[in-house]
């Protein structure tokens, strides 16, 4: 992070500090509607049109070190099958044999030089090519092995993090990611090892469980002991960027000495060249559409939100650190993956409870504030992933959230100029 986006976002800090009313201009933000956390008809479209045209962060280098490596991936709800062929290349395929549908593979993860179909032994090489098929001379003369290779998924990777997307017309995972990508090289993804991988289930609707890690609105109230003392609400500054992205930075409250995420790792490795806030604040992306997770120099931490049902989620820890002593790999979120952490258990405590109260008569929509607006970013960009005409009227967000709120315009940069010389 360049010097001069560092003194903005200081300043930033101290107008949100000393602001007493939503910045000039920003919109009123009209309530969610309730159908969007308990309506079959608005959790097919998330299915069909966020999940299956989003880049989604699958597995790490870790998980596929080398050639021959493969591994299952299915938290999307299809079965992914990545691979890592000779050339050094990552791929993802459909884990559907061209035969007659079978898993080309069975097991979760391994190594091998060729995929063999266990039901009748077609086999594949790791670039998803017909490699042979039993008895060919019954197939006719006709059958053409280059046409009947595996069906690939459009698979892309940042530093050391492997992402698939379902659409082969997709914007590239670069594209997608957009300034996020430039700020991200600080934290040295290509250098980092996967620590820890844990999964849960919440249940609750998947923007329930994630949207209680958008936004500090509900620290002092559900974090007042572990979250609260570490953690400036009102100097929070969000960003709102392309394609449903969005940040906060918090800093410690004045006085306190921030460690950073996985703080009080001094003698583990750190991630090099993290800069000023990443160092010293909370630094927390929000990725559409289902990453969140602070950065820092000693871990990179993502949470992940898989929707199993309209009232089930799937929710994944992981801590990514550029090294560790023998023995002593870092786990940000889990207590020996035993159970979540106390603050992860504060934040998902409430979300069955949240659920049932979302299904009952009694509840019609979320009013959200300024402190909450990344959330309404999400739903505007969900709504125009979805295509709005696709979503039935009383489902859909109004947007109202205008590109001069979007990255790198912020209105706050000339109100605060506006202020200085009045």
């Amino acid at each position: 992070m360049e010097q001069q986006q560092i003194d903005s976002i200081r300043q930033l800090m101290e107008y949100e500090a000393a602001r007493t009313a939503p910045p000039e201009g920003f919109p009123d933000l009209t309530d969610i509607p309730a159908g969007r956390y308990t309506d079959e008809r608005f959790f097919e479209l998330e299915k069909e049109h966020i999940i299956r045209k989003s880049w989604l962060f699958a597995a790490h280098i870790d998980e596929v070190p080398e050639p021959g490596c493969y591994m299952v991936w299915e938290n999307a709800g299809e079965p992914i099958l990545i691979t890592h062929t000779e050339s050094g290349e990552i791929k993802a395929f459909y884990n559907v044999c061209s035969h007659r549908g079978a898993p080309v593979v069975g097991d979760k993860c391994g190594k091998r030089r060729r995929l063999t179909c266990g039901y009748h032994a077609w086999s594949y090489s790791l670039d998803g090519e017909l490699m042979s098929i039993r008895d060919p001379e019954d197939f006719g003369e006709s059958f053409d092995k280059s046409a009947r290779g595996l069906n690939e998924v459009r698979c892309e990777r940042f530093g050391n993090l492997i992402f698939v997307n379902f659409d082969l017309q997709a914007m590239t995972l670069l594209e997608w990611l957009g300034p996020v990508a430039d700020e991200w090289k600080e934290f040295g993804f290509e250098h980092s090892r996967l620590a820890q991988r844990h999964s849960w289930v919440l249940d609750c609707n998947w923007k329930v469980a994630m949207e209680a890690n958008t936004e500090v609105y509900h620290v002092k109230t559900i974090h007042p002991s572990t979250v609260a003392p570490i953690l400036d609400c009102r100097r929070n500054v969000n960003t709102l960027y392309p394609n449903g992205h969005g940040r906060m930075i918090a800093p410690p409250p004045q006085g306190f000495n921030f460690p950073g995420v996985g703080g009080g790792m001094s003698k583990q490795p750190e991630f090099e060249n993290v800069t000023e806030i990443g160092r010293t604040c909370t630094q927390s992306y929000g990725i559409f559409p289902n990453w969140v997770s602070p950065l820092s120099q000693y871990t990179l931490p993502p949470l992940l939100f898989w929707p199993l049902s309209i009232n089930q989620t799937l929710f994944e820890t992981w801590t990514l650190a550029p090294g560790w002593e023998d023995g002593c790999a870092p786990d940000v979120w889990t207590d020996n993956g035993e159970s979540l952490n106390g603050v992860l258990l504060e934040d998902t405590g409430f979300g069955e409870t949240i659920q049932k109260a979302m299904e009952s008569s009694g509840f019609h929509g979320v009013p959200l504030s300024y402190q909450e607006a990344r959330i309404y970013h999400w739903n505007q960009s969900a709504d125009q992933m979805i295509g709005i005409e696709n979503i039935p009227e009383e489902l859909r967000v109004e947007q109202v959230i205008g590109d001069e709120w979007i990255y790198p315009n912020d209105p706050r940069l000339e109100l605060m100029k506006k202020a200085a010389t009045s």
